[in-house]
């Protein structure tokens, strides 16, 4: 079967590529390893972990807030078992969805390992062991990612395990030990120390979230804290080992001590790794990099070989999964012959634990480090009606703007809704708005995004209505 474009991977890159493709009237196939589409995001990824977030976050506001609120409840209890159901419904109806796409926009689906015969062929392992073989012009690689580990420390999947093993387990855990303190593992983190387990977090840095704006971290650790979390920053895991039901954790102290935490189990959040593995890329002369295994490309997601393009997390940049999707539409129009662009500095990322951390652009960390004079606006949510309102009174928005044009330079929140509110400053940023500009737009009262407003108002002249 001979195509115009061929994307390998369904996950959030690999299956807006293929829609976009198919829009511009593109003949397009994808290929899925997996029996469901949705790469990790969608399976074992972004929609699981959120939804067991939403679950968690409900049981901890009626087990603390509710009577606050006048509702009163008797014998609350956790049935983790329909949790994890409803999970896998969520799950299952998301990914039933990208089906439906495929068909909507005529897109033929292969399921199997595609690798590479040579730069216009694939060839298609099944499960049942036959190939088949399709031709093509182009070849979208979009295969994504997988947890990674620690080479002294053995994955048994079942006492030691990752994100992916988080997501099934069949009981709450007593106490997990949580290696890493980034967002995979303090969004895990947060929803057992919800049902009550306690979360103790080895983080090697000295700071929680350390890519983000360090006052974001900060502020989440002592929220996470009120959780009953348990922090050892700046601490080195030197090993574990599984004695029956239990994970004993060593690790370095920054003074050089020695230290053990024993927990049931042990959950390895040091992020994420490409997965290019069987995709045969050696037959068409394109090596991997040899730390991280992702793929070298050009600024147009092209790679060493002519028609063969690269994107999401095999590739440079944050693994996120919206930059992603925004690489395979940015893929799929530069195939068409259009010019798209990306401005990589301006895609958010987001932590979903509660509150919601949120950042775009520079950090002020970054400023610093690149010499730019630069001014700073904050508002914290207590001084917010919205937020007393809905008893949301923890985190601020912080805004940076250029000390000369007013231009905001970076947007940074911790607070109720951040992971949605952080849009305002992505589109104020990508259109070079300056923080004045933003005080001047309207903002319904009472909401949460007045903080941004707010924030930028204290940015310029220090002129904050409600602090």
């Amino acid at each position: 079967m001979q195509y115009d474009v061929i994307v390998i991977g369904s996950g959030p890159g690999g299956y807006v590529a293929a829609i976009r493709c198919a829009q511009l009237g593109l003949k397009t196939a994808c290929i899925e390893k997996y029996s469901t589409f949705g790469g990790t995001c969608l399976n074992v990824g972004c929609i699981p972990s959120k939804a067991l977030l939403d679950s968690s976050e409900h049981y901890h506001n009626a087990a603390h807030t509710f009577k606050t609120h006048g509702i009163n409840l008797d014998n609350l209890s956790v049935d983790f078992t329909q949790m994890v159901n409803r999970k896998n419904e969520v799950v299952s109806q998301t990914t039933g969805g990208i089906t439906f796409l495929f068909k909507k926009n005529k897109i033929t689906s292969y399921q199997g390992l595609g690798s590479f015969k040579d730069k216009n062929t694939i060839v298609v392992k099944k499960e049942d062991g036959s190939e088949e073989t399709l031709t093509t012009k182009n070849v979208i690689i979009a295969t994504g990612s997988k947890p990674s580990s620690l080479p002294f420390l053995p994955i048994d999947k079942k006492r030691i395990i990752t994100s992916t093993e988080a997501l099934n387990l069949t009981e709450v855990p007593k106490h997990l030990v949580l290696i890493g303190g980034g967002v995979i593992g303090l969004e895990l983190g947060s929803v057992y120390a919800r049902l009550g387990a306690k979360v103790s977090v080895v983080e090697y840095m000295d700071s929680i979230i350390p890519t983000m704006d360090k006052g974001l971290g900060k502020e989440l650790q002592k929220v996470l804290s009120k959780l009953g979390m348990e922090f050892y920053l700046g601490h080195k895991v030197t090993g574990a080992k599984v004695e029956g039901e239990e994970v004993t954790v060593s690790f370095d102290t920054p003074k050089g001590e020695q230290k053990e935490l024993k927990g049931d189990y042990c959950l390895v959040a040091v992020g994420r790794v490409a997965y290019t593995d069987g995709l045969g890329l050696e037959n068409i002369g394109i090596t991997v990099e040899e730390r991280g295994k992702k793929i070298t490309v050009n600024e147009h997601l092209e790679t060493s070989v002519k028609g063969i393009y690269a994107i999401g997390d095999v590739v440079r940049g944050a693994m996120l999964a919206h930059k992603a999707e925004d690489e395979g539409t940015y893929v799929a129009e530069v195939i068409a012959g259009q010019k798209p662009h990306i401005n990589y500095n301006l895609i958010p990322g987001v932590v979903y634990t509660w509150p919601e951390v949120a950042s775009v652009g520079y950090t002020e960390e970054q400023l610093k480090a690149n010499g730019v004079k630069y001014k700073t606006g904050s508002f914290p949510f207590k001084a917010s009606g919205r937020a007393r309102a809905s008893m949301d009174l923890d985190g601020f928005v912080k805004v940076l703007a250029d000390a000369t044009t007013d231009e905001i330079l970076g947007m940074h929140m911790i607070g109720p809704r951040a992971a949605d509110m952080i849009a305002e400053g992505v589109v104020a940023m990508e259109y070079r708005a300056s923080a004045e500009d933003v005080t001047r737009m309207s903002h319904a009262h009472p909401t949460f995004t007045e903080a941004i407003r707010e924030a930028c108002l204290a940015a310029t002249e220090n002129r904050a209505i409600h602090i």
